[in-house]
């Protein structure tokens, strides 16, 4: 079982949708974010006159569900904010909606540490796949010592566990299957059983497992070629993975899972399966038993809580 982590959060404002600051416990790093209407409150902030690291947030015009994202770092990051947000025929960036800035409470990161660290997180955003880089290729920053380049791959750390509970996922590794094929570890508690979506009428067969909150299809799955069903929003998407060689071409009017692929919840997984809207609590069924995945959700909480008439009164 994974050890617990106590996050500080501050609302400046005092509302939710204003300036906020986050901290770890036993951790230097000090998070700052808000959204873009509020930069001219977020540039007067201290933390703004530091050497920091810095993410820009935004929806992509084009419909991709993934973000669109820009990393950054500066010696004074009001001053760099300020650049991103004019016109931008004049230099700046239109795409963002939501600024998120990280410093170094000792005020102890350097213009080389955060050189290194935007390096790593440009890369690192990059191979986990959840958001679309504004950055382009990481620029390869070796100038650190060793003793650096290790405080800064655990300062990284921390940065990814605390951007997620602020919403920003970008940076999220996925925990994957311990394999595409094969039974589950019955030790990894994170792991649900297999489930298998099957439409013999089109030659579809997937097979799927929810691991760490999120619901994998595994590779080697077949799906439909086209989207079949009437528009909706994960049309867009079963086009993106297409485009990205996620699915390919298998033949047959299918499509195949060239890696195992995370998604949101069991229906968006189905819907990209099978072409259409699908309720995924129904249609995937657990491997061997033909039981729901939303019987067998069913199953795991009545196990883990206490009937009512067990329930001390």
């Amino acid at each position: 079982m994974t050890q617990g982590r106590s996050i500080r959060l501050f609302l400046v404002d005092g509302t939710p949708n204003g300036l906020l600051t986050a901290e770890i416990m036993n951790w230097t790093g000090h998070v700052l974010t808000g959204p873009r209407s509020k930069l001219s409150e977020l540039v007067q902030r201290p933390e703004c006159g530091r050497t920091g690291i810095y993410f820009l947030v935004g929806t992509d015009p084009e419909g991709n569900p993934r973000p669109l994202v820009y990393i950054g770092e500066s010696d004074d990051v009001a001053t760099r904010l300020k650049q991103h947000n004019r016109p931008e025929e004049k230099g700046g960036k239109d795409f963002w909606e939501k600024v998120c800035l990280i410093t170094s409470k000792d005020q102890n990161l350097t213009k080389a540490h955060v050189k290194y660290l935007e390096s790593l997180l440009i890369k690192s955003a990059g191979e986990v796949g959840r958001c679309k880089l504004i950055n382009g290729t990481a620029h390869e920053y070796i100038g650190l010592p060793e003793s650096d380049r290790a405080d800064m791959a655990f300062f990284m750390e921390q940065v990814r566990t605390v951007l997620p509970v602020l919403g920003l996922d970008f940076l999220r590794d996925a925990t994957k299957p311990s394999a595409s094929t094969g039974t589950p570890d019955p030790q990894d508690a994170q792991a649900s059983p297999r489930f298998v979506l099957e439409a013999s009428r089109h030659g579809i067969k997937a097979v799927g497992q929810e691991v760490d909150g999120e619901f994998f299809v595994l590779e080697g799955s077949l799906a439909r070629r086209e989207w079949a069903g009437p528009y909706h929003s994960y049309q867009k998407q079963h086009a993106q993975l297409c485009e990205e060689g996620v699915l390919v071409d298998n033949g047959n009017d299918l499509r195949r899972f060239t890696k195992d692929y995370a998604f949101s919840s069991p229906s968006a997984a189905a819907a990209i399966v099978v072409g259409r809207a699908a309720n995924g609590r129904i249609d995937w069924k657990v491997a061997g038993s033909g039981l729901s995945y939303g019987e067998w959700q069913d199953q795991q909480v009545s196990a883990a809580a206490p009937s009512a008439e067990q329930s001390p009164s």
